[in-house]
């Protein structure tokens, strides 16, 4: 070796080299495990969320249908009343012209 300022200059050696690419792969490795393990949570958490919707949407549908019903009825008992007023007036009207 000499002694002149090129050859003091800091080398890195092979095994710093090869530690180097052995840690940028195994880097390289963790993102892309990262990314996928994430991709994979997302594609979950939209089945989930997708399963949560359709529920809502089952649940609203069966409470629209009950509110159908319960309305259905409900006018149908207005029209039986109204029905009998008319009928009960009608009645009270023709026993008021033959007296």
């Amino acid at each position: 070796m000499s002694n002149s300022p090129a050859s003091r200059r800091w080398k890195p050696a092979p095994a710093f080299c090869d530690h180097s690419i052995t840690a940028l792969i195994g880097g390289t490795l963790i993102l892309l495990a990262a990314m996928t393990r994430e991709a994979f949570f997302d594609d979950a958490r939209l089945l989930r969320l997708d399963r949560e919707l359709l529920a809502e949407r089952t649940r609203v549908d069966r409470q629209r249908a009950e509110d159908r019903e319960t309305e259905a009825d409900r006018v149908e008992r207005i029209e039986t009343d109204i029905r009998a007023m008319r009928d009960l007036m009608f009645e009270a009207f023709q026993r008021g012209r033959t007296d």
